[in-house]
């Protein structure tokens, strides 16, 4: 890559995470970078929550539970666009930048740059994988792991450079940050249309069956339409049992070896099948013979945060026996009439009109009553096992599709957060960095990631 060179002289920081530096930057305390503000007496300036991933943000657009220390505002303090924050979780996540004017917590430290300092490479080098793993030294006793220390903070070493040199390092990862994020956003994009590719062919397999030329009837099921002639129409209840999950056991009580599988809700929601890599388990303290899974069972999600979720379907498809956990329903197949993987597949269809039963406002749910309305499309036992193989050929087709850009994005997201830290620690020089008149493909990002991670 034209812009990943060295500069031509180092000197020892003697800083233990940022370790070698060009030579004509500076290492000062960062009491000589920030000062510290605790302006109060603001009630009416908006609230603001102090976020990982998106920095210092209105709190309206951070739906997840917030440090707020008081209900009375004019103990809040001031933050202006520009500042930084440490906050009660800067150790983990580095120390965040305040893109709006508001009000925050009093627990929390608000700094202001002083003269001479570029707002943008800090908000780089706070928030770089090489300054978090510094952030060890700085937090308190009393709080170990979850707060740093003040003090600390302003006695500890951060580099000091020319304010040119400061703006144009930002530029630089402005520039390939954003063209990294809309690489990011196009693959992620694929992966949602090949999803919704694989969703529509299990759909037209359940409803419509493999074979185009086949004769057709009406199912007088609004969302089924028409199904192949020869396929009847069912209550889940004419082909299924059914139980309703309340396992008591909770998320810190699995253990990675057990009697049985634990099917607890916050591990099953989202997976597809519950095969052998599902390493979750629980010993006879919880058996309960109403509770048990066996082989070809199905376990519908029957509470979910998204609406769009609600209904989720998993195949569990091991022989040692599980434990259904509270917030999901299981579908136990009558074997002479409806195969397990079918009734599976068939129900990431009809789980779908269980919507309309949704109750709820943050939360959604349905109950045991409301899938006992439900009819379905089903063919003889031997069509179901054609398009059983049928549906999981080529969903392994997009399934391999989906996994290489998935690791193509986590290729190209960890050279991001290798090039940040290069850059604002000066491990690579980037002085001569200027804006390309002709934009880049993004197809080329892949590429020097790969190059980069050599």
């Amino acid at each position: 890559m034209k812009y990943l060179k060295e500069y031509p002289k180092y000197k020892d920081s003697t800083v233990e995470w940022l370790r070698n530096i060009p030579n004509h930057w500076e290492i000062v305390k960062a009491k000589r970078i920030f000062v510290e503000a605790s302006i109060k007496g603001f009630p009416d300036e908006e609230l603001l929550a102090a976020t990982q991933s998106k920095g210092v943000i209105p709190k309206s657009l951070y739906e997840k539970t917030t440090v707020t220390a008081t209900k009375n505002f004019e103990t809040l303090k001031l933050v202006e666009k520009g500042d930084f924050v440490i906050s009660l979780r800067s150790f983990q996540g580095g120390i965040e930048y305040a893109h709006y004017r508001g009000i925050i917590s009093p627990a929390y430290t608000i700094l202001k740059p002083q003269e001479g300092v570029i707002h943008k490479y800090y908000r780089y080098l706070l928030k770089s994988k090489r300054y978090i793993s510094g952030l060890t030294l700085l937090v308190t006793g009393i709080r170990e792991g979850q707060n740093i220390d003040t003090s600390k903070f302003k006695d500890s070493y951060l580099p000091l450079l020319p304010k040119q040199e400061q703006t144009t390092i930002a530029n630089f990862l402005d520039y390939k940050t954003e063209k990294i994020n809309r690489f990011i956003k196009k693959k992620k994009q694929l992966i949602k249309l090949l999803n919704e590719q694989k969703a529509a062919i299990i759909n037209q397999a359940v409803t419509k069956g493999l074979d185009p030329n086949t004769k057709m009837k009406d199912s007088c099921i609004e969302w089924l339409g028409e199904i192949p002639e020869h396929w009847e129409i069912i209550k889940l209840t004419g082909v299924c049992s059914f139980v309703r999950g309340n396992s008591s056991f909770k998320k810190d009580e699995l253990l990675s070896n057990g009697n049985y599988v634990a099917l607890q809700y916050g591990k099953t929601y989202k997976v597809d099948e519950v095969g052998e890599n599902f390493e979750f388990y629980v010993n006879d303290e919880f058996y309960k013979v109403s509770q048990v899974v066996n082989y070809g069972d199905v376990i519908i999600i029957s509470t979910s945060e998204t609406i769009e979720d609600l209904g989720h379907s998993v195949f569990y498809n091991r022989n040692d026996l599980g434990l259904l956990g509270g917030e999901q329903l299981l579908l136990k197949p009558n074997s002479e009439m409806v195969d397990g993987k079918y009734l599976c597949y068939s129900s990431k269809v009809f789980t779908k009109e269980l919507q309309k039963y949704a109750t709820g406002v943050k939360v959604f749910r349905f109950n045991i009553n409301d899938l006992k309305t439900i009819y379905t499309s089903i063919p003889p036992i031997q069509e179901q096992k054609q398009i059983v193989k049928y549906i999981e050929t080529e969903s392994n087709k997009i399934d391999k599709t989906i996994s290489t850009i998935e690791k193509e994005i986590t290729l190209v997201e960890e050279y991001k957060t290798a090039l940040i830290a290069e850059a604002v620690t000066g491990k690579i020089d980037v002085r001569d960095f200027k804006l390309p008149q002709e934009e880049t493909p993004l197809a080329m990002v892949a590429e020097e990631a790969a190059h980069y991670n050599k």
